[in-house]
Formats: structure tokens, sequence, C-alpha cells
């Protein structure tokens, strides 16, 4: 699956009781859809919650911020959990394989397309599960 969207509000990096670096960052993604009422076609935003895991998560945090334009391609994966009241909860979100950045660094379009931070799944060292924060 491929996204391409603008953060939503700062990219947010933790870490695993065993030291493994999480980014948690949201994309908004405009989908288009015209109104039944007036007829003009409106941009509908899908907001979308993106993880990345590794080294590579430190390195792409320090690149990204609140508006930055990104291109994703990644997973879909589904987590739920309940609260402490009681209640069930679930998300889908995307786990990221390959991220591209869109915006320069000043925040503006890139008319070069923009930077790339591409590496391919295959080399990035493996993930123990247990490290996984869900």
């Amino acid at each position: 699956m491929t996204i391409t969207g603008n953060l939503t509000r700062d990219p947010e990096l933790r870490s695993t009781a065993g030291g493994m670096a999480v980014l948690k960052m949201g994309v908004a993604v405009n989908d288009r859809a015209k109104n039944q009422q007036t007829g003009e076609w409106e941009d509908k935003p899908n907001y979308i919650d993106v993880t990345m895991f590794g080294t590579r998560a430190e390195a792409v945090s320090r690149f990204l911020s609140k508006g930055s334009k990104v291109a994703i391609e990644g997973k879909l994966r589904w987590s739920s959990w309940e609260t402490p009241q009681g209640e069930k909860r679930s998300k889908v979100e995307v786990v990221v394989d390959e991220i591209e950045f869109m915006s320069s660094r000043d925040g503006g379009s890139s008319s070069s397309g923009g930077s790339s931070f591409k590496e391919s799944a295959a080399s990035v060292a493996p993930m123990d599960d247990s490290e996984i924060p869900f």
C-alpha cells in the first residue's frame, strides 16, 4: 500500500523497553468527493496513523515535522485493545517499509521531486516481534 500526504503533527520518537526506536506519525491523505448539494468537488481528508521502527526511524525523525509532505509505502496492521473502562477499541495503521520526503527542508515543495530516504525492507535488520509495542 502506498499513501501520499502531509504530516498532521510532529513525529513522536520513542523506544521500546528493549531499546528499539519507534516513530509515530499522522498523515493526512486527501480524497475528492462531489458534494451532492452543491455539485462541487471537495477535498475530504483521511487521517492515517503511521509507525516506523528501528534505526531508520531515528534518522527520519530528524528531517520531518508537522506539514512535511511524504510518500509512504508499507503494510496495514490492525490492532485491538481494551480501555481501563472496559471499552473495546481497534485501529488500522500503516507500518513503513519505505518513505520518501516530498518537501524541502524549509517546508516548501522541492522542484527536484523531494529528498529520498528509501531503503528496502530486506536491508533492515529483522525485528523481534516481542519488541513491537502492541
